[in-house]
């Protein structure tokens, strides 16, 4: 009888245990994500410089990149908004578009599938405004980097 009373005494200090450990699990992992959330609040600038750094590693991987600039980093939001658009017949949802103006180069990239869509070169109108093979783009793609200006 007293193996029995020591098997179920040690039963339930394992379970009180693995509540335990499942508990400070969650309260850091509250902690730490809040705590998180309060950097990018503070800084939102940081989510926009993450992404584009993670994006310029990965199309990096696939190409090589023009090293003295950083890109303008625009999200396909509506295919069909752009598929009148050559650079863009091919393009989906949730696309990227990386656009280095000085080096005059665009980049369509698909996250997804980890492949670069499309390669093609900037021009640049008389109004210093960027667009992509003289397109337009303001209406379907989502800058993630205010430096970016497109055509009306």
């Amino acid at each position: 009888m007293l193996k029995n009373l020591k098997k179920i005494a040690w039963g339930r200090v394992i379970l009180v245990l693995a509540v335990l450990v499942l508990l400070g699990g969650g309260v850091y992992g509250t902690y730490f994500f809040y705590n998180k959330y309060q950097e990018l609040k503070k800084n939102p600038t940081m989510a926009t410089q993450l992404e584009t750094d993670r994006l310029k590693a990965d199309v990096g991987k696939l190409m090589d990149l023009p090293a003295d600039e950083e890109p303008t980093i625009a999200t396909v939001l509506d295919k069909e908004k752009l598929k009148d658009q050559d650079f863009f017949k091919t393009a989906e949802n949730g696309d990227k578009l990386l656009a280095y103006i000085k080096a005059k180069e665009a980049i369509l990239y698909r996250p997804s599938t980890n492949k670069i869509v499309k390669v093609a070169p900037i021009y640049i109108n008389a109004n210093d405004t960027s667009s992509t093979g003289g397109t337009t783009t303001d209406t379907s793609l989502a800058n993630t980097n205010s430096s970016t200006k497109t055509d009306d």
